[in-house]
Order: C-alpha cells, then sequence, then structure tokens
C-alpha cells in the first residue's frame, strides 16, 4: 500500500528535500524515508504538499492531465469586482497562454488560519480581500499570474486542499498519514 502523508508546508521552505545553506526545506519537516512531493508550492506560498513513497500516485496527483483539484486561499489586494471574479472564472491569457476556466470566489478570512512570519505588509490606504480559486492544473506561479492579470496582485496564498486531502487545522510545519483510498 502506498504511503501517503499530508504536510502542511510554511512560508519560505522550499518544496524539495535537498538542502540549501540557510534556507528550509521538506527534510527540516518530514523525517520518513523515500517520500517525494506530489507536485510543488513556491517558497512564498502555504499549505498543503502531498507526500508519497509511489511514483505512479505521485504521477496522478500532479500531473494535469488527471485534472486533480486543488482549493487556494489567496489574500489579494483590493476588493475584486464581480467582473474580476468572473475573469478568474473564465480564464486568463497569460504569456505561456490562457488558463482553464477555474472556480474563484469572494470569502472571508478562513477560520484556523494561523499568522505569516513574516506578517504580510499592510497598507492603510488599500484593502485586502480573502478568494477561494479552485484550479485543476497547476502552472508555474499561476494562482499569483491569474490575480495581478485581474489587476490584485496576491499577497498570500494558501493551498487547502488537494483532490481529496485537505488541512484541516494541521499547523504550518506539521504532518499527518494520508490514505490513499481517499484518492
Amino acid at each position: 500500500m502506498p504511503r501517503v502523508l499530508l504536510l502542511n508546508k510554511p512560508f519560505g521552505a522550499l518544496c524539495q528535500f535537498s538542502v540549501e545553506p540557510g534556507r528550509a526545506c521538506l527534510a527540516d519537516f518530514v523525517k520518513v524515508p523515500d517520500v517525494y512531493p506530489a507536485g510543488r508550492l513556491d517558497a512564498d506560498s502555504e499549505g498543503l504538499v502531498v507526500l508519497t513513497d509511489d511514483g505512479r500516485l505521485q504521477q496522478r496527483i500532479s500531473h494535469p492531465r488527471h485534472k486533480l483539484a486543488k482549493i487556494y486561499w489567496v489574500q489579494v489586494e483590493g476588493e475584486p469586482s464581480q467582473e474580476a471574479v468572473a475573469m478568474l472564472c473564465g480564464g486568463i491569457e497569460l504569456s505561456d497562454g490562457k488558463t482553464l476556466p477555474c472556480k474563484a470566489r469572494l470569502v472571508a478570512e478562513p477560520d484556523g488560519l494561523w499568522p505569516r512570519h513574516p506578517p504580510i505588509r499592510a497598507r492603510k490606504a488599500i484593502p485586502a480581500s480573502w478568494l477561494e480559486m479552485v484550479l485543476v492544473e497547476g502552472r508555474n506561479r499561476q494562482v499569483r499570474r491569474m490575480t495581478a492579470a485581474a489587476g490584485h496582485p496576491t499577497l498570500r496564498l494558501i493551498r487547502a486542499a488537494i483532490g481529496p486531502w485537505h488541512l484541516d487545522g494541521l499547523v504550518p510545519g506539521r504532518w499527518r498519514e494520508g490514505s490513499v483510498n481517499q484518492l
């Protein structure tokens, strides 16, 4: 039976096991041999990373052709209009082509959200809002590029779920066992 671990990757940590001096990486949080991330999160993104010891499962989770939904909580600059949200939902033309349609909606700040270190910069004259976005593709820095193209740069990005796996109260830097049967 393949092993599945669910990690809440902290802000600033690299989504790799190879150590770079002065940088946190997955090896600082997961001391389990022979598991590897199924997909990546940028160092400046936080949240769920699924790790597995099974290459086929890793491919099934991470490859875009399987269209496994990923849920992101996105704090953006400003207050997106319904037009901006509709633009995100319809797909946005980026430098590497148009994104697939996604689900996007304005939400309140997610419950149980942990403080980020360092904190997000605050601007008194520019409010911040939260979006929930559900994507089935995973281009490099896609969410950040999409929100910027819609006129609302990303301030904080948290992956809350990948397919059937969710953060569910998992604190940054901690992991728990998941089940392949959930997929």
